[in-house]
């Protein structure tokens, strides 16, 4: 339906390109598209992501790799470019192993030293797919988010509704826009890379894996990653405020002030979230900067924007479950984040990195 819809505009749009300047027509598709992006389309991934099907999602279980073959599925129904063709059995897989010792677990690699490998070794995957750019294609901009969880505990499943079946349910959403935008004429000039990691929850391995070991895109050419965790709920502070239009972002100036700069224009032209800097203070006791997959990629230098709406009763707990989901909340942080995307993917020029990194 979404796809018929945007064909019947692309004439619409043919016309915008020929009355106005390039840069006009972009950012009307862009609105545009961004709509395409909604409540019923996100409660649909997420329900299926947080179902007791999938037992937790939790990494190296049969729960995470059926996640997995759903999220993969997605990807090539959306009609995403598979990210890893090496991989002949599925190309959209990223397969890594990891050790296990009890609760710990850690990348396994062919030369750790022998004493370890007397420890369990399991194999999950990251799932990737992109959108190739233009002129620009060379260029890649990468949204990513996990989506394992904490499985099964003491017979209870851990759902993981809003960690991180929310951003991983984003996520879908903002590739299928791109896609649509795409087919209608509408092309990125920079690529878009989709990378939907596993481990997360064990020790942020899965993109550990991706940044230091097997970057399926040159790193060097990465110019900003957009991280999506937990965005489907209110948190305490907000709650007593009887506010949901918000959204908690950090790192956005670390690296590049002028991606900071950018996600304010956009949202203070298109959707008008109430952007809380809280948790982006270098000092705050959850230190949530170092705990979520964006790090590995900020420890590159690459600029990056962590998205998230806070902790809450549920986190972590068996109680995450998708009926407790602000489901409009998620939509118009998808359109911000989608919007963000697009200007950063067709502006001329790449993102200015004027600070570094500290390790």
């Amino acid at each position: 339906m979404k796809f018929f819809y945007c064909l019947c505009l692309s004439f619409l749009f043919t016309q915008i390109f020929a009355q106005s300047s390039r840069q006009i027509a972009s950012d009307t598709a862009g609105i545009y598209f961004s709509k395409t992006i909604t409540e019923k389309d996100l409660q649909r991934h997420l329900f299926k992501l947080a179902s007791a099907e999938m037992e937790g999602r939790k990494t190296a279980t049969k729960g995470q790799k059926k996640a997995a073959l759903y999220l993969a599925q997605a990807m090539k129904r959306i009609g995403l470019k598979p990210a890893n063709p090496k991989n002949k059995k599925n190309p959209y897989l990223q397969p890594f192993k990891v050790m296990i010792s009890g609760w710990h677990y850690s990348l396994y690699r062919s030369t750790v030293e022998s004493r370890h490998e007397k420890l369990p070794i399991a194999e999950t995957e990251n799932v990737v797919g992109w959108i190739e750019g233009t002129d620009k294609k060379d260029e890649f901009i990468i949204i990513s988010g996990h989506y394992d969880h904490e499985g099964v505990q003491e017979g209870k499943i851990y759902f993981g509704a809003d960690d991180n079946a929310s951003g991983i349910s984003t996520i879908l959403e903002i590739a299928e826009a791109f896609m649509l935008a795409q087919r209608a004429g509408f092309s990125p000039r920079r690529s878009i890379v989709f990378l939907l990691v596993s481990a997360e929850e064990v020790g942020l391995l899965g993109s550990k894996y991706y940044a230091d070991f097997e970057p399926l895109f040159p790193l060097e050419k990465t110019i900003v990653n957009l991280n999506i965790d937990m965005i489907g709920r209110v948190d305490e502070n907000y709650k007593k405020k009887n506010i949901e239009n918000y959204v908690y972002l950090i790192g956005s100036d670390r690296i590049s002030t002028e991606l900071d700069s950018l996600q304010r224009a956009v949202n203070d032209t298109y959707t008008k979230i109430i952007l809380d800097y809280t948790h982006n203070d270098p000092l705050h006791p959850e230190m949530l900067y170092y705990r979520s997959d964006h790090y590995n990629f900020a420890k590159k230098n690459i600029p990056i924007i962590f998205y998230f709406s806070g902790l809450h009763a549920d986190y972590h707990q068996p109680t995450d479950t998708p009926e407790k989901i602000r489901y409009a909340k998620m939509s118009k942080i998808g359109q911000l984040i989608f919007l963000t995307a697009w200007q950063i993917a067709n502006r001329e020029q790449r993102l200015r990195i004027d600070k570094a990194e500290k390790k």
